[in-house]
């Protein structure tokens, strides 16, 4: 019986040291697999140089190249307007009618003062004429003819004060029409026919010039300073592109032709402008917008896969192999893609930096990561089940 008893007790005791193996070497290997799962699974890459062209975005805003307000130059009542507003108009055309009889009326008078001074300084022509002859033969005194001579002069003062009198004349009557002074599409009337104007009534309307337009755009000095570089000088034609605030590019590329001479102290910008060609009037005046300026010559500049770069609410950025083999977060600044699609890094990166480009999600700054190749993480990475799988699985099958 005592034999019995010591056998069971030493199974017993066996069977308890063997739970409590088996228990630690589950819990020492679970320890192991999920130190060795913590460790991300990474690849890396060193950061490229190419040979790209420069661009850089800013807000922008369209202006008509030409907007003249249309005035009265004469005072009177507008009897008739003859275009629609929004019409495009051409220069010469005319828009409005002031009254013009009283003009008509002035010019009459000043033609007519004009014909008399005329006809009297024509007529002492003829006496000067004889009176030259007579005074030559001592037929008449010296000072008759001195007498005709001052009145013939005098007519001829006449003639040249009645001829500018003619002229104004002419002038203000012409007035009474007025005429687009350029090209463009005219705009809302802000002055209705009925209305007594004259040259303090202000803007009859407007008219903007619509083919071609400006674009003009406030660029940061520095990005200004690098496009400089890189094309060798600063006056130079460069493309531009410009996006409507839906997003859509419009589709023709503009050309910068102006700089400023000065940069705005407060945003420390400068002012350029380019000229767009507008033949459907999808551009109008007062439209916002951002455009993307490209460099006229070509800069060499690191590159790297967009799937290598994250972002957070602090910027772009990208993590950096550092010397103790640990990932640090580098923030990033792009200045557009590469033919190949890649991201062109303008600030954060240099050529030869080792950047991890795929099982970013589980990077942790300064902790230890797995580096593989690009196959090697293909074959870790868990494969997706399929459906018959999971069914299978499901069953016990």
């Amino acid at each position: 019986m005592r034999k019995i008893i010591i056998i069971i007790l030493t199974v017993a005791l066996i069977a308890i040291l063997g739970r409590m193996f088996s228990s630690y070497w589950n819990k020492s290997m679970g320890e192991k697999a999920r130190a060795k799962s913590a460790t991300p699974i990474v690849t890396v890459a060193k950061v490229d140089v190419a040979n790209v062209t420069r661009q850089y975005e800013a807000p922008a805003r369209v202006m008509a190249k030409y907007r003249v307000e249309v005035l009265a130059r004469i005072s009177g009542y507008l009897t008739r307007s003859y275009f629609k507003e929004g019409d495009y108009v051409k220069a010469g055309q005319v828009l409005f009618e002031i009254e013009p009889q009283e003009y008509v009326y002035a010019a009459n008078k000043a033609k007519a003062d004009l014909d008399n001074a005329q006809s009297q300084s024509d007529y002492y022509k003829k006496q000067l004429a004889r009176y030259e002859e007579l005074v030559k033969q001592d037929y008449v005194a010296r000072s008759e003819y001195d007498n005709i001579l001052a009145q013939s002069n005098a007519y001829d003062a006449q003639v040249e004060s009645a001829e500018s009198a003619y002229r104004d004349a002419q002038r203000n009557l012409g007035y009474t029409k007025v005429k687009a002074p350029v090209d463009g599409r005219v705009g809302i009337i802000a002055v209705t026919v009925g209305n007594f104007v004259n040259s303090l009534s202000g803007a009859l309307t407007t008219i903007n010039s619509s083919n071609p337009m400006y674009v003009t755009f406030p660029l940061d000095s520095k990005d200004f300073v690098e496009l400089t570089r890189v094309d060798g000088a600063a006056n130079v034609a460069r493309d531009v592109e410009f996006i409507f605030n839906s997003g859509l590019k419009y589709e023709l590329k503009g050309s910068q032709d102006f700089y400023d001479n000065k940069i705005d102290e407060t945003t420390g910008t400068i002012t350029l402008r380019a000229t767009f060609p507008n033949p459907k009037d999808q551009l109008i005046q007062g439209d916002f917008g951002r455009i993307i300026i490209y460099s006229r010559s070509k800069d060499n500049l690191p590159a790297v896969p967009q799937t290598a770069t994250m972002e957070n609410q602090e910027g772009r950025f990208v993590y950096v192999i550092d010397e103790k083999g640990l990932p640090r977060m580098n923030y990033i600044k792009t200045g557009g893609q590469t033919e190949d699609g890649k991201w062109i890094i303008s600030s954060g990166l240099n050529e030869g930096d080792t950047i991890i480009t795929s099982g970013l999600q589980k990077v942790i700054p300064g902790k230890p990561v797995k580096i593989v190749d690009k196959i090697q993480a293909e074959n870790t990475a868990p494969k997706k089940e399929s459906f018959v799988e999971k069914v299978k699985k499901t069953l016990g099958i």
